[in-house]
C-alpha cells in the first residue's frame, strides 16, 4: 500500500466539501471508478495524467500539485522513468522549471539515466522548449564530462544554440565553451555547428575566430561533397541541413567579408569569385539551382561592396540601382555606403533621402530578418547607428548625430556590446562641446546604466 499523501488528503477533503462520492469525482475526471478508488485508498500510485485529470475536476489549473507530486510520488529508491518522463514533459510545457530541476536532481544521483534524459532533451529541443531542454542538457553534460562521447558534444552544441541571445558577451562565452567539442560531432553536425559558430563570431566582429571557423567549414564541406558524389543516396546516413556545396560557398562568402573588414580587398575579391562560380556543382534539382542563383546574386552585390570599400566611388550609382529592388538587402547596403562615406568623405545625403522610410522603419524596430540571424541584425543595427552618428557629426548636423549616437549607445548597453559602447563614448567625447543640455543628460543616464551593469557583472 502507498502512503497517504497531502495530495490524496486534499482530494478526500474536496470530495467531502463538495458532497461527492467517489464515482462522482471519477466521472468529472473522466476516469474509471475502480482506478479512482485504488488511488484514493492509497493502493495505486498516481500517474501525472491522472493527477492532471483530478486537478482539473477539482477546479484547479493543471500543475497546481506538481511541486508536491515530486516529493510525494517521485522520490523513490528506484525512480520510475515511465512516470518521470511525461511529468518532465508536462513541466516543460507549463514552464515549471524548478520542478524539472528537482526531478533531474533525483535522477542524476542514479546510474543509467543519461541516455533517457538526453533523448527527452532532444525531444524538448525539437519542440522549441529550450529552457527545459537546457536543464537536461546541462545535467547530461555534467554526468558525462569525463567521457569523449558524441552525446556530450551534442549536449554542448545544443547548449551553445540555446544560449544565443541579445547579450553579446554571453554569446561569445558560449562560443568559447563549445568550440573544442566540434570535432567530436558527427560529420554532418560539424557543418551546421561551424556555420553557427561563424555566424555568432561574425555578429561579434571577432574576425580571427570567424576566419578559423569559416576555413574549417570550407575544408569539411569540400570533403563531404566529394564523399556524397561517391555514395548512392541509399548508402548515406545523417545529412546536414544544407547541401555540402552551400557550406563551402558560405565559407568563402564569410572569408571575403572578413578580408573586406581587414581592408584586404584583393584577397576578398578572390573569395567572391570562388562562390560566384559554382558551375562545378553537378546536381540539377530545384534546391541546388536556388542556392547557385542565390550565391551568384550575393557575389554580384558583394563585388560592388568590395569596389566601394576599396575606394572606387564610381560604383556607387550602380550599387544603389542594384539593391533598390531587393528589400532584404537595402539596410545592409546603406550601412556599407555610410561606412564608405565616412571613410572617404563622400556626401550621400541623396541616398539617405531616397531610402528615408526604410531607414526609419529599421531604426524603429521593424522586424528585418531575411537570411540574417538575429545576432547579425543586432550588430548591424548598432553598426549602422554608429556610422550614421559619425556621418552627421562630421557634417556638423549635431542634433541628428547625437540622436543616432545615443540610439547606438542604448542598444549597445542592452546587448552588452562593450566594443560599441567604447566607440560611442569616444565619439561623444570628440563632439561633446556641441551637445545640448538634454543630450548631455540622456548620455549621463546611459553611462550610469553601463556602470551599474559593470558593477553587477
Amino acid at each position: 500500500m502507498y502512503n497517504t499523501t497531502t495530495i490524496l488528503t486534499e482530494i478526500t477533503k474536496h470530495m467531502k466539501d463538495k458532497d461527492l462520492i467517489l464515482s462522482d469525482l471519477a466521472r468529472e475526471a473522466e476516469m474509471n471508478p475502480g482506478t479512482m478508488s485504488s488511488i484514493i485508498n492509497g493502493n495505486r500510485t498516481l500517474s501525472v495524467d491522472q493527477l492532471d485529470r483530478i486537478t482539473k475536476a477539482m477546479g484547479h489549473s493543471v500543475g497546481y500539485y506538481y511541486e508536491r507530486y515530486v516529493s510525494e510520488y517521485l522520490t523513490e529508491a528506484n525512480p520510475n522513468w515511465r512516470r518521470m518522463s511525461p511529468f518532465i514533459h508536462n513541466c516543460a510545457n507549463l514552464n515549471k522549471l524548478d520542478c524539472i530541476h528537482d526531478v533531474v536532481n533525483l535522477l542524476m544521483d542514479k546510474l543509467g539515466y543519461s541516455e533517457s534524459l538526453f533523448e527527452l532533451a532532444e525531444e524538448l529541443f525539437r519542440e522549441g522548449l529550450y529552457e527545459a531542454a537546457t536543464i537536461l542538457y546541462e545535467n547530461v553534460a555534467m554526468s558525462e564530462k569525463k567521457q569523449y562521447s558524441e552525446r556530450l558534444a551534442i549536449c554542448q552544441y545544443r547548449l551553445f544554440q540555446t544560449r544565443q541571445g541579445d547579450n553579446q558577451e554571453k554569446n561569445y562565452d558560449a562560443v568559447v565553451q563549445f568550440e573544442t567539442y566540434v570535432e567530436r560531432l558527427d560529420e554532418a553536425d560539424q557543418l551546421d555547428a561551424l556555420r553557427d559558430l561563424v555566424n555568432t563570431c561574425r555578429s561579434l566582429r571577432k574576425w580571427d575566430k570567424a576566419n578559423n571557423f569559416a576555413t574549417a567549414l570550407g575544408n569539411k564541406a569540400e570533403i563531404q561533397y566529394k564523399i556524397d558524389q561517391q555514395h548512392t543516396k541509399s548508402e548515406q546516413t545523417k545529412k546536414p541541413f544544407y547541401p555540402p556545396f552551400v557550406y563551402w560557398a558560405f565559407s568563402h562568402l564569410i572569408r571575403a567579408e572578413i578580408c573586406d573588414a581587414n581592408k584586404d580587398y584583393e584577397i576578398a575579391l578572390q573569395h567572391i569569385q570562388k562562390y560566384a562560380d559554382l558551375s562545378w556543382v553537378e546536381e540539377k534539382d530545384d534546391t541546388t539551382l536556388k542556392w547557385k542563383n542565390q550565391f551568384k546574386e550575393w557575389a554580384d552585390a558583394n563585388t560592388y561592396v568590395n569596389r566601394l570599400m576599396s575606394g572606387d566611388v564610381s560604383v556607387l550609382s550602380d550599387y544603389v540601382a542594384y539593391f533598390s529592388s531587393k528589400e532584404d538587402e537595402i539596410l545592409p547596403a546603406i550601412d556599407n555606403i555610410i561606412e564608405a562615406a565616412n571613410r572617404y568623405n563622400i556626401n550621400v545625403d541623396h541616398i539617405l533621402a531616397l531610402f528615408e522610410v526604410e531607414i526609419q522603419s529599421f531604426l524603429n524596430g521593424k522586424n528585418w530578418v531575411g537570411v540574417y540571424t538575429q545576432q547579425i541584425i543586432l550588430e548591424r543595427f548598432t553598426h549602422f547607428s554608429n556610422e550614421l552618428a559619425k556621418y552627421y557629426l562630421n557634417k556638423g548636423i549635431y542634433s541628428e548625430g547625437f540622436r543616432f549616437l545615443l540610439s547606438c549607445l542604448e542598444k549597445s548597453t542592452v546587448i552588452n556590446n562593450k566594443s560599441y559602447i567604447i566607440k560611442c563614448v569616444r565619439l561623444y567625447e570628440s563632439y561633446q562641446e556641441y551637445a545640448s543640455s538634454e543630450t548631455k543628460a540622456v548620455y549621463r543616464k546611459l553611462i550610469k546604466e553601463v556602470e551599474e551593469d559593470e558593477d553587477e557583472a
